[in-house]
């Protein structure tokens, strides 16, 4: 038996899909079961489209003469997670639903934690399919359903371009070290994804909760409704193409100028990647048929600088703490934690943007009206949590408390490693000076240098 027929499918059948084996992993070693269907857990990866989970999950289906279907498990006590969050999401997947229906594959949604959801739908499934997660709640989730189930469970990572494993087998320095390894790899996993068709349907082994009546869905589920959900951004696949479409059109060949936050040359895809509402895949096939610096520019933040953090989650499990930090850098803090601060604010006073600097307090305004902050301004407001609070390790959970809770692709390794990044994660030590040590510094005179910050501040304190 080779590699792919390992996981139920010829190595051909999966070549012709544009599924690589090293996207599946075999959770546990569980036969086959004579079930009634196929279940595709869907948590990660909330599309229809371009999502190699589900189209191996038709690929099984089809195989064994079953049918397909897909639930998805809505907890609302995930970490940190409130109103602008779930309601993001449940556009999204209201969205899913649809499109998967076009399909001929039925959509549950239960309110009940991720796992119990699955193992419930694994009652009478023949194989379990399920996307792939980093953070740790996500890990221990599938441990445990593959744990638990009564047959087989695939898991199929369709949110990288190459495969975290694939691409190194080890916690990254930084973008100069995997860099090499990715650009390697880029020609054995960037193909199209092949849409497949679904042989046999049925009607869903429990119904689920109505996924079009979100007001509905939110009510039941009495979430934090102290954050607002996000005015500019709503959820699902389609807007995210639209987003993409305009920055093609209109921000790409700008993407050089990406830095400047009053220039419109960002994608503002992060929410939709983090939501798994758009595949990474896809956004790299579309954009690597564009010549030039700035799709380079591009395509070196969605495939390598996303994919490291992707790489430093997956490998150090401390990613949410202080200890996640290099050695370097924390001796370095840890020698100079004792100097004088010229201000030292409580998190009520980061949270409400009442600092003595106007350029923070927008970028802080900016986070809390929209779910957004741009992210050169988001390297220059965490440097200076560093500088005002009591301590460094005081302002890392600041720091990850704020993204967390504002920022719509918070909470992610993106947001995690953004955060470990401002206190010298993947950076190399610069001339030392007080509070900062070694670790990076920024000022309000960078910002001058860069663009017209008074700019950015009117329009922020315009929102």
């Amino acid at each position: 038996m080779n590699a792919a027929e390992r996981y139920f499918i010829n190595s051909e059948t999966l070549d012709k899909a544009g599924i690589q084996p090293e996207r599946l992993s075999l959770l546990n070693d569980n036969k086959l079961q004579k079930g009634k269907h196929i279940l595709y857990w869907m948590q990660a990866s909330q599309r229809a489209e371009y999502n190699h989970a589900l189209e191996y999950g038709i690929l099984c289906a089809n195989k064994l003469g079953l049918p397909l279907v897909v639930c998805f498990g809505l907890t609302p006590n995930y970490p940190d997670a409130n109103l602008r969050h779930y309601v993001f999401m449940l556009q999204g997947l209201s969205e899913t639903a649809e499109d998967l229906k076009k399909r001929g594959i039925p959509f549950s949604l239960l309110l009940a934690s991720p796992d119990h959801t699955a193992l419930d739908f694994a009652a009478g499934a023949a194989l379990i399919v399920t996307d792939r997660g980093y953070t740790t709640i996500q890990c221990e989730w599938r441990e445990r359903v593959a744990r638990k189930a009564p047959c087989p469970m695939v898991q199929v990572e369709t949110d990288v371009i190459v495969p975290v494993e694939t691409a190194s087998d080890k916690e990254e320095y930084g973008a100069r070290t995997i860099r090499p390894k990715i650009t390697r790899a880029l020609g054995r996993f960037a193909v199209p994804l092949k849409k497949q068709k679904l042989a046999n349907i049925s009607k869903p082994p429990v119904a689920g909760e109505d996924i079009s009546r979100i007001d509905t869905l939110l009510k039941k589920l009495k979430l934090n409704c102290n954050v607002l959900p996000a005015p500019i951004f709503t959820g699902g696949r389609n807007e995210a193409m639209k987003r993409l479409q305009a920055f093609l059109a209109s921000g790409l060949d700008r993407y050089d100028k990406s830095n400047d936050p009053n220039a419109g040359a960002v994608s503002t895809l992060s929410p939709y990647l983090h939501f798994g509402q758009i595949s990474p895949l896809e956004i790299f096939l579309t954009v690597r048929g564009h010549e030039g610096e700035s799709a380079d520019e591009f395509i070196e933040q969605i495939v390598v600088r996303r994919e490291l953090a992707i790489n430093f989650v997956y490998y150090n499990h401390n990613y949410d703490s202080y200890s996640c930090l290099p050695e370097w850098a924390r001796k370095s803090l840890a020698k100079h934690g004792s100097n004088a601060r010229e201000y030292i604010y409580s998190y009520k006073d980061f949270a409400e943007g009442a600092t003595h600097d106007p350029a923070w307090n927008a970028a802080q305004i900016e986070m809390v009206k929209t779910g957004y902050m741009h992210g050169y301004m988001r390297m220059y407001w965490g440097k200076k949590i560093i500088e005002w609070s009591r301590t460094p390790q005081e302002a890392f959970e600041t720091m990850l408390k704020l993204n967390n809770t504002y920022e719509l692709d918070g909470r992610d390794p993106n947001g995690f490693c953004g955060v470990a990044w401002c206190f010298g994660k993947h950076d190399r030590p610069w001339k030392e000076r007080v509070i900062f040590g070694t670790i990076r510094y920024m000022n309000y005179n960078g910002l001058k240098r860069k663009f017209d910050i008074a700019a950015y501040i009117d329009r922020c304190n315009k929102l």
